[in-house]
């Protein structure tokens, strides 16, 4: 899936396709063995007309696929409206499909793997190495999904919310394999953002370019994970950074104000600071009120609780995570390095260890259980040290 502007063009050739009288399901295997057919094909015989050479190779792969089913009847009923190269409308249904694909009787792990198919144009295998799965595993999920919505119409599609966070999951898988997730994230997000007027697109676009701009400092030798108070800002990519607050700007001079945009704006105030030292906590505590009462969640509360620690102190900050539930996600990770900052070592060590049994990435819990060692370390010294004075 090599070909530039290959995977653009997936949406429209799908949607063509459904408006001819293919179900979803049917028209998404077509394009697939369109898109096959092209990486072997268009290197050494490209078309001039691209998007209709795809329209008339998944039509063709269609018919062959009733052939091979028996299904005489419907063979000659569609041949007698086969599309011609060329013929294909010029609309971009991808915005389409995005709702389609976010359909409320999807999970969220199916409706992802369902966009990256449909919307994204990736194969099977593509998305089950991005995943971590085996493709056999991966099939039966996107299987599941469009037998879920075979025969669906548009009557009740997925809402803009549900979309959004279909692209968040997506950009929040990171990187693994040979398929960039959060650059495939970006790019499907950018898409959307050319076709609806959403302050809420644009703030999402802009919290995944700004974390994004971000990406090479973030791990160090040996794929270490790198803290944001660490990392080397030298690395920070400032055209994505200046894009991003560009759209998160935009987005909230509409006084629409929404979570990705919330987030957005926390982001982009760490963007902004030259040194963790100089970041404006106070602000970035605000922001994590706005987004308290946007969201209601425990995640951010304790988010909330760390940028207090750094605002007003850790005795603050651990005052404020002594109020959430800790199964929380992070919680524990929150709580050992507030524990460390205000000195209670003896604390800290073990809420490391435990957040990283909690971890959800080997990064991550590579880097809490290094800390926890470190931590011990420093108590082992302190207590060597009093004895032998």
């Amino acid at each position: 899936m090599e070909e530039p502007g290959l995977r653009e063009r997936v949406p429209h050739v799908v949607n063509t396709l459904v408006r001819r009288g293919l179900s979803f399901v049917a028209a998404e295997d077509a394009v697939q063995a369109a898109l096959v057919r092209a990486v072997e094909v268009w290197p050494q015989d490209p078309p001039g007309n691209p998007t209709g050479w795809l329209v008339t190779a998944a039509w063709r792969a269609f018919l062959d696929q009733v052939r091979s089913d028996g299904a005489r009847a419907l063979r000659e009923e569609r041949s007698a409206v086969e599309p011609q190269p060329g013929a294909a409308p010029s609309r971009d249904d991808t915005l389409w499909l995005y709702f389609l694909c976010a359909h409320p009787a999807l999970t969220p792990s199916s409706a992802v793997a369902l966009t990256l198919r449909a919307v994204g144009g990736l194969t099977t295998r593509q998305i089950a190495e991005a995943y971590l799965v085996p493709e056999a595993t991966m099939a039966q999920r996107i299987s599941r999904a469009k037998q879920r919505i075979a025969g669906v119409g548009l009557d009740r599609p997925g809402t803009v919310t549900t979309v959004l966070r279909v692209l968040y999951l997506l950009f929040n898988e990171g990187y693994s394999g040979d398929i960039d997730l959060a650059a495939e994230a970006i790019r499907l997000t950018r898409q959307l953002t050319a076709q609806i007027d959403e302050t809420e697109v644009s703030g999402l676009l802009a919290l995944m370019l700004l974390h994004h701009a971000r990406r090479e400092a973030r791990t160090g030798t040996g794929g270490r994970l790198v803290p944001l108070s660490e990392q080397d800002r030298g690395l920070w990519d400032t055209r994505l950074i200046a894009e991003g607050i560009d759209l998160l700007q935009k987005a909230l001079a509409r006084e629409r104000r929404g979570e990705y945009q919330v987030q957005a704006a926390i982001a982009a105030l760490h963007a902004d600071a030259p040194s963790a030292e100089e970041t404006d906590w106070p602000q970035i505590v605000e922001w994590y009120d706005d987004l308290v009462a946007l969201t209601g969640s425990d995640v951010v509360r304790t988010n909330r609780a760390v940028a207090l620690g750094e605002a007003e102190g850790p005795r603050a900050g651990l005052a404020a995570l002594a109020a959430i539930d800790g199964t929380t996600p992070r919680y524990a990770a929150a709580s050992a390095y507030l524990h460390e900052r205000a000195g209670d070592l003896d604390i800290a060590a073990p809420a490391y260890a435990e957040a990283a049994r909690r971890a959800t990435s080997e990064a991550e819990r590579v880097h809490l259980e290094r800390q926890a060692v470190r931590l011990r370390g420093v108590q082992g010294w302190g207590r060597s040290g009093e004895g032998s004075t």
